[in-house]
């Protein structure tokens, strides 16, 4: 019985060796992402392309931005791609980045039902959208979960001087969840909400929605691309980091990034600036 169970334990351990090669030598990187990346499609189309030219795989975790960032820090990452520049910047700062670039961007919109109660159909002012829609308590649907569009959503609602804080639960609603989900909600409560244009195209259940305020230069939408730290987090695939990077960055991502459409729309546009240039 002894000599039988010893054998087992030889052939797992034999078989664990034998295969230990061929996992390790498995070529892909993490890449800590946002959700409205990911509900867009985007990656679907761009990471075959990627993948296919240079044999890495990509694997992506789409979470909200805060999220995402603290998944970086803890290592759990290679590459973070999200949409909170000052995040951004003060991860870099904080010696967890190695730099940041500029990648895309597009833009936030309010949507809201067709029957408008706050009245806001047609405004490009977003901060005074917004003050209608608390003056009328009409039901808004934040994400509430820390991510690139939330934050920009707190700086907006910031810029009005009204405290949503104190609303909580009543006319504003914190989801806790995703774009998509969040916007599901909004559906159903016929609420307003903010969200980036590229999950709005790509939402499928826009019920009685629609954009009522877009245009505002404050709702402008930039995407950052960053490697991980290989000196805060040893096992960062650095080299393959940096060229998924500088793929995206470059003109062949760049292109491929411009060429996403949707029901005809482009949803993103790159802004990479050209290698070298810093200005």
């Amino acid at each position: 019985m002894k000599s039988t169970l010893a054998f087992v334990i030889a052939a797992a351990f034999a078989l664990t060796q034998l295969s230990g090669p061929a996992i390790s030598a498995e070529r892909f990187i993490t890449v800590q992402s946002t959700t409205s990346t990911q509900n867009s499609g985007l990656y679907d189309y761009l990471l075959p392309i990627f993948s296919s030219e240079t044999g890495i795989e990509v694997r992506v975790v789409a979470v909200g931005t805060g999220q995402a960032i603290k998944n970086a820090r803890n290592c759990d990452g290679d590459v973070l791609l999200v949409h909170a520049k000052a995040a951004e910047e003060e991860f870099v700062a904080s010696g967890y980045g190695v730099a940041r670039a500029d990648l895309m961007y597009n833009d936030f919109v309010v949507v809201g039902p067709v029957a408008d109660p706050a009245e806001v159909t047609g405004s490009d002012a977003a901060v005074s959208a917004l003050k209608k829609i608390a003056a009328a308590n009409a039901p808004f649907a934040s994400r509430g979960d820390d991510s690139g569009t939330h934050k920009k959503e707190l700086a907006l609602w910031a810029d009005t001087g009204i405290d949503v804080g104190a609303a909580s639960g009543s006319w504003y609603r914190e989801t806790g969840s995703g774009m998509g989900a969040t916007l599901n909600i909004a559906t159903g409560m016929g609420a307003y909400a903010l969200t980036d244009r590229a999950s709005w195209i790509a939402f499928g259940n826009k019920g009685d929605l629609t954009i009522v305020v877009e245009g505002d230069p404050a709702l402008f939408n930039q995407y950052g691309i960053i490697a991980v730290s290989h000196g805060k987090c040893p096992q960062v695939k650095t080299d393959d980091a940096l060229a998924f990077i500088d793929w995206m960055t470059g003109a062949e991502g760049q292109k491929a990034i411009a060429g996403y459409k949707r029901d005809g729309q482009q949803l993103f546009f790159p802004n990479a600036k050209p290698a070298g240039n810093s200005g």
